[in-house]
């Protein structure tokens, strides 16, 4: 009988091959098992389509919009505001707003350096003061049209200067504008600007911290009492919430280290309105928070990599930091960059530190690394709150952006392991 279950011989001595009984049940379980695991697949991808479904449901739709003067009124021979050059608009911006207005615009940015469509955006704003009366997602729009416009004859009585259009609340100015007070002019510039700087303090930091303790943990710490208790820290960090890093934030970097986060060691802010709630703060907050899980998954990396290419570096000669630099780091690579882009998609999406730390909900200037400060999640979170309805359009637009600058960073990042990994 062989270790299989089943029996054999030679000749006459042969004998039918018997299988294993407990073979049928293992083979249930599996077949149990891949089909619990394909109902699992499935359900994620649905819920998955669910979800881009309702976002990109509420980013293209009717909109009925509404001037509190009529724009014919500004035409310059016949042609209307949104069609007139930029001189022309700032020309009109002058005329109708205050000098005070007028510099106070001049201050956020010179009109001179905005585009076409940032200072049509401000002649909308102030001048023109359109509104949205009403919006419909893009299922109605489409299934049930006549009801859309049955609903806009009614509200043209209380109305009469409404117009009805199709748009998509995602548009390169959504994008390059600022934020603003009303739905049709708010953009994301800020916040794109904000989320862009306040990840790359995050991995200025995190990363090469989150590296080296990798690489004492595991090549150069010793097993004792010590770097035991270090370890188990370590474990326990990545499992805490975000909003205990929040807490630590401001506590160090908002409070404690104020004149280093908000510049005022390098004159770079007024002191007397100078705070620590900035993206420096932010950043380095972020860095405390994805750290644990940069060191684990790095540790995990190098572990992973062959002793014998350990030993090959010392039998010719290599110093251990030689070995380590030429040998363990670059088959190492793959693993940790994998480390990262998960430890940067969990950083970027982070919303209750950043209002612990102190991200503002309306900001209208670009941001600086010692300027106050919002992000995607958090512009998305404020305009989620609001009632009407144009602001969840444009919270739909904004988690648009936010994924597609996500899957952005981690292509980038995916492509960079990639290249490690065909080169060792």
């Amino acid at each position: 009988m062989n270790q299989g279950g089943f029996s054999q011989g030679n000749g006459k001595d042969a004998v039918p091959l018997v299988a294993n009984p407990n073979t049928a049940s293992r083979n249930r379980r599996g077949k149990t098992w891949h089909i619990i695991f394909q109902a699992a697949t499935v359900v994620a991808i649905i819920v998955l389509s669910a979800l881009l479904f309702n976002i990109m449901d509420s980013v293209f739709g009717y909109v009925a919009y509404e001037y509190k003067l009529d724009p014919a009124d500004f035409a310059v021979e016949g042609i209307l505001p949104e069609d007139q050059s930029r001189e022309q608009l700032i020309t009109l911006l002058k005329i109708e707003l205050s000098s005070g207005a007028i510099n106070k615009l001049e201050n956020e940015k010179p009109l001179a350096e905005r585009s076409q469509a940032e200072v049509y955006a401000l002649v909308s704003e102030r001048i023109l003061k359109s509104k949205v009366v009403a919006s419909w997602s893009l299922t109605t729009s489409l299934l049930n049209r006549s009801a859309v416009e049955e609903e806009v004859r009614q509200l043209l009585v209380d109305h009469p200067r409404l117009e009805l259009k199709f748009v998509s609340w995602l548009t390169s100015n959504f994008i390059t504008r600022p934020q603003s007070s009303e739905a049709v002019t708010a953009g994301v510039r800020t916040a794109i600007l904000g989320s862009l700087l306040t990840i790359l303090v995050t991995i200025l930091f995190a990363f090469p911290l989150g590296v080296g303790a990798a690489i004492y943990l595991e090549e150069y710490a010793t097993d004792n009492w010590l770097n035991r208790i270090i370890q188990t820290n370590i474990n326990n960090l990545a499992g805490v919430p975000s909003i205990i890093y929040g807490i630590l934030g401001l506590a160090i970097f908002v409070r404690a280290l104020e004149s280093l986060t908000s510049g005022l060691f390098l004159g770079a802010a007024d002191a007397s309105t100078a705070t620590g709630r900035t993206i420096l703060s932010a950043g380095l907050t972020l860095a405390l928070l994805i750290l644990p899980v940069i060191i684990i998954n790095s540790q995990e990396a190098i572990r992973a990599v062959p002793q014998s290419l350990r030993k090959a570096g010392y039998g010719l000669g290599a110093t251990k930091w030689q070995t380590i630099w030429a040998h363990v780091l670059p088959n190492a690579v793959p693993g940790i960059l994998t480390g990262t882009i998960l430890a940067i998609s969990r950083a970027i999406g982070e919303t209750a530190p950043l209002i612990v730390v102190g991200a503002s909900t309306a900001i209208s200037f670009d941001p600086g690394i010692f300027s106050r400060f919002t992000t995607l999640p958090i512009q998305i979170y404020q305009w989620t709150s609001r009632p009407q309805d144009e602001w969840r359009h444009l919270a739909s637009a904004a988690i648009l952006v936010l994924l597609i600058m996500l899957i952005s960073l981690n292509a980038s990042a995916i492509v960079l392991r990639n290249r490690f990994a065909r080169k060792y």
